[in-house]
């Protein structure tokens, strides 16, 4: 078993650790422009972005004119562990460089190639994802949302909700149902909608954490009208895109959570030092370090899979157990504070300077983001376990 990097990895590290601390954008540059939503890219946000495309570091797989260097799948593994490290992210709108251009790449036409790919590298264009529905959750193929076809252009009508940053975002990439009478996995098309359209209106859902600076959103569509030149792949073929779109990065988006799972647990424990603790303490913080180390591996185990182009049925575990482990932990930290955790205080700080108040409101979004718990209950049960649906 081999649980070390060979030499070469470790220079890529160094080299990417050397640029990112020569190049991350600055906490005062930060600060001063505090970027509002997932699809709010503010001034120093664009010029980091356009910073790492331009070095190479944006999508480090990819070749050098979409903002990479073909790194090899170990390379960018080591790419997203020292941004966790670091705390730094890609971009302030993510949903555009690991899920929006990535599919149009892969179904789009080369207009909509050259209309869009580069801006969103870039930071030019945000985007937001528009699946989940009231009536249907996050059960894409339960949407409701009807786009109709008239000669060269759609009109949709409908709602989603929890969509992540759409009161700022440019550009929805969007499912919606172009045939009611077909069933339900089919029927669905992808539409790339401009959200500044008339008919389209954001309700922005106030977080528990940030009544300010929402995230979430409902989305309503009223008559909307979308060129039918902007039909991402093919008419009724949406499943087939949301199972590549989904799948762009899902080997190692974990990371970022892993990391922070094992920041979280190192401050806990000397937190409780100083304060004292009991033994049910003490047996729940090793619980919670056995959670982290477990959530690290399980991820290296189905990466080390997905390197050798073998199924890792483990992705569809990592998201599921490892936001439901950050809020269990948050939970033991607030009930090891007592009365005083009562105190709100984080909006608008970075994370980590937040509050364990502040943190445990924030991992309930979590849950619901990418796919809420119950419906990951259900897909491992389904397509891992082999269980009936009845």
């Amino acid at each position: 078993m081999k649980l070390r990097y060979d030499e070469e990895t470790e220079a890529f590290r160094a080299e990417l650790g050397g640029w990112l601390d020569a190049n991350r954008p600055s906490e005062d540059d930060m600060a001063a422009d505090p970027s509002l939503s997932t699809g709010h890219i503010t001034g120093w946000a664009r010029a980091w972005q356009s910073r790492l495309f331009d070095a190479g570091w944006l999508v480090p797989g990819w070749p050098p004119e979409l903002g990479g260097r073909n790194a090899t799948p170990i390379q960018q593994m080591v790419f997203f562990e020292e941004l966790a490290r670091r705390g730094l992210r890609r971009s302030e709108n993510y949903t555009g460089i690991t899920i929006v251009a990535p599919s149009i790449l892969d179904y789009g036409t080369d207009e909509q190639r050259e209309h869009f790919v580069l801006p969103i590298l870039k930071g030019e264009i945000a985007t937001c994802l528009g699946m989940s529905e009231p009536g249907a959750g996050s059960d894409l193929a339960g949407l409701s949302t009807r786009a109709e076809l008239f000669d060269d252009h759609f009109v949709v009508n409908g709602q989603k909700v929890w969509t992540s940053g759409a009161h700022h975002a440019d550009l929805c990439f969007c499912f919606v149902r172009t045939d009611p009478d077909a069933p339900k996995h089919k029927g669905i098309s992808v539409l790339l909608i401009d959200m500044h359209s008339p008919g389209i209106a954001c309700r922005p859902l106030p977080n528990l954490h940030d009544r300010e600076g929402p995230d979430f959103n409902e989305v309503f569509f009223d008559d909307v009208m979308v060129p039918r030149d902007r039909l991402l792949g093919e008419l009724n073929q949406g499943w087939v895109v949301a199972n590549g779109s989904l799948a762009h990065e899902r080997a190692i988006v974990w990371i970022d959570l892993a990391v922070r799972l094992e920041r979280e647990v190192s401050q806990l424990v000397d937190e409780t030092r100083q304060r004292g603790s009991g033994a049910v303490l003490r047996d729940r913080m090793a619980a919670h370090y056995i959670d982290a180390q477990a959530l690290k591996f399980l991820g290296y185990r189905g990466f080390a899979k997905y390197t050798r182009g073998r199924s890792s049925p483990e992705h569809s575990i990592l998201k599921l157990f490892g936001s439901e482990a950050a809020q269990a932990l948050t939970l033991t930290a607030l009930e090891s504070i007592g009365p005083a955790a009562m105190t709100i205080d984080g909006a608008g700080k970075p994370a980590d300077e937040l509050s364990w108040t502040h943190l445990y409101f924030r991992t309930f979004p979590e849950t619901i983001a990418g796919g809420s718990s119950e419906i990951q209950r259900n897909i491992i049960s389904e397509r891992i376990l082999g269980l009936p649906r009845r």
